[in-house]
């Protein structure tokens, strides 16, 4: 869980890309136990505006994440933004609950969508992404009204190629042109340090596969193009 401006993490992760950035998540014997009282009173201090719930990713703890949330916005008068950052392979039901508190609070909901077809998902994460896009389906739709949604793909040299970030903004497009979608610059690191900084000739080839099909197409992690060859 982030407190902006104060962090402070509350480590899970359902899947994510087994051997790439953010491993931090996977060392839980040195992470801090907090309780749901002690999350609540952090979230509700005058300084914090907004508090997103990331990891890993927050599934395994949806329903403690769910109880601080509500708590969270009723004590705080909902004045707090409450924010997901996940792949959102929880429960439909429990998804959908996590979307409605963003809604009512003023905060987003965003799927890391890590893959498109299932060969390359289990290659990067040891299992296929059908929960996460059929729980992004769920919402685009429910929520079909609301500037809710937004959804990020990491650019993997050599896994995530503009054949399949063209998929997923195909996918998005279906539901909603109009969703966001963030393309993230990969950098090497934890056990895929030996994988460049995405190549220029990827990133650009990715962008222009998104944007044919989404009207919202930005890329992050800019810092990095210094690095891509």
């Amino acid at each position: 869980m982030y407190l902006d401006p104060l962090p402070t993490n509350c480590c899970a992760a359902w899947f994510c890309c087994l051997f790439c950035q953010n491993a931090t998540h996977k060392h839980l014997s040195g992470a801090p136990v907090l309780s749901a009282d002690a999350l609540v009173k952090a979230a509700i201090e005058p300084h914090v505006r907004c508090v997103c719930f990331f990891g890993g990713s927050p599934e395994p703890q949806l329903p403690l994440a769910l109880e601080v949330s509500r708590r969270i916005i009723e004590e705080s008068g909902n004045r707090k933004r409450i924010c997901w950052e996940w792949n959102g392979c929880g429960s439909p039901r429990l998804v959908e609950s996590a979307a409605e508190l963003s809604l009512r609070s003023g905060g987003v909901v965003k799927f890391d969508l890590k893959a498109f077809h299932p060969d390359v998902a289990r290659a990067l994460c040891g299992v296929d992404t059908s929960r996460s896009l059929e729980n992004f389906s769920r919402i685009a739709r429910t929520f079909r009204e609301a500037d809710l949604l937004t959804a990020t793909t990491l650019l993997v040299p050599y896994y995530v190629d503009a054949e399949e970030v063209g998929a997923i903004a195909r996918f998005i497009a279906g539901l909603d042109a109009g969703i966001s979608y963030s393309l993230l610059i990969f950098h090497p690191d934890y056990q895929m340090s030996d994988l460049p900084v995405t190549p220029r000739n990827q990133i650009d080839a990715c962008m222009e596969a998104a944007r044919s099909h989404l009207q919202r197409v930005n890329l992050g992690n800019v810092h990095l193009l210094r690095f891509a060859a």
